[in-house]
């Protein structure tokens, strides 16, 4: 699993417990899951669809530096499903774990469209072949 963002916790991203918000951390990720599918299917007009259960394994404390690992599961026609792991930077010690995060790409109409994507590509090797 590649992890592709870092966040610091702040006091503001504390609960009454003084840890991690599991609130602030969902959206975290969900925005790290929409940025990760904007990039891989070349489209900014993408939804989240689906988040299955969610696996809290950790508490992150304030100060802490946590790690959000992004992988690719599946791609479907419309949709690109993901998995994701938030880890704690410096211990290391899994924070949480999601199985499937499913993202649809959209058209201009809004409505689910095909991506005609089948597998994983980075940019620097998009960029490589405009050369």
């Amino acid at each position: 699993m590649r992890f592709h963002t870092r966040k610091w916790v702040k006091p503001e991203d504390l609960n009454p417990n003084q840890t991690l918000f599991g609130g602030q951390l969902l959206a975290w990720i969900d925005e790290e899951a929409a940025l990760y599918t904007t990039i891989q299917l070349e489209n900014s007009k993408i939804v989240t669809k689906y988040i299955s259960e969610i696996n809290f394994m950790a508490s992150a404390n304030q100060g802490d530096i946590v790690e959000i690992g992004i992988e690719v599961v599946n791609f479907g026609k419309t949709s690109l499903t993901l998995k994701c792991e938030v880890r704690n930077k410096m211990t290391r010690e899994t924070i949480l774990t999601v199985d499937n995060i499913i993202m649809v790409n959209l058209g201009d109409d809004g409505k689910s469209k095909p991506h005609g994507k089948t597998r994983v590509e980075y940019v620097k090797d998009r960029l490589a072949g405009e050369e």
